[in-house]
């Protein structure tokens, strides 16, 4: 099995660009497994942001749904960053697909890759209980597919102003 890393953090704590740099510690070249979909143009600005700060040795792959199909794919080869777990539950949320099947789905294909794995996710429990029952239910989904990827990640870190702040170590060292 390839190490497995689940980076989580509050938004804009310097998750992505930590993630960054670990994918491309070991071979200088890493695959971005995107999960971002560019509705408006503040998600097309943001998505823009992140591909500036990558260069050359990135290839991207978009994978808004089948993120174990991706994996599965690109496995073999350079290190993959899944940026991220929570727009990826999203993505299955908003469509009406079955996200507890496809977390499962993603357990078990992490569980056999190869390669290193680098998955980014949002905390998202700790501030206030949400006012509307989607939110409810995005804020406890997103709790219990961290909870589920990161049982599964043989390390896991928690991102906070941009330093790395280990909660679980076995084969990443941070």
């Amino acid at each position: 099995m390839g190490q497995s890393l689940l980076i989580t953090g509050g938004a804009r704590s310097g998750k992505s660009a930590l993630a960054e740099s670990y994918a491309l510690e070991t071979t200088g070249k890493a695959i971005y497994i995107a999960t971002a979909q560019a509705h408006d143009a503040e998600m097309e600005a943001r998505i823009a942001e992140h591909q500036k700060r990558r260069g050359p040795e990135w290839t991207t792959v978009q994978a808004p749904f089948d993120l174990a199909d991706a994996l599965v794919q690109s496995d073999g080869g350079d290190p993959r960053m899944v940026d991220c777990l929570t727009l990826w539950l999203t993505n299955l949320m908003l469509s009406d697909a079955d996200w507890r099947a496809q977390t499962e789905t993603l357990v078990h294909t992490i569980a056999t890759q190869t390669a290193p794995v680098i998955l980014v996710t949002n905390e998202v429990g700790g501030g206030i209980v949400p006012e509307n029952k989607l939110a409810r239910d995005f804020r406890d989904a997103a709790g219990w597919v961290n909870q589920t990827i990161a049982r599964t990640c043989g390390s896991v870190v928690l991102c906070v102003a941009g330093y790395p702040m280990k909660v679980k170590s076995n084969d990443h060292p941070v």
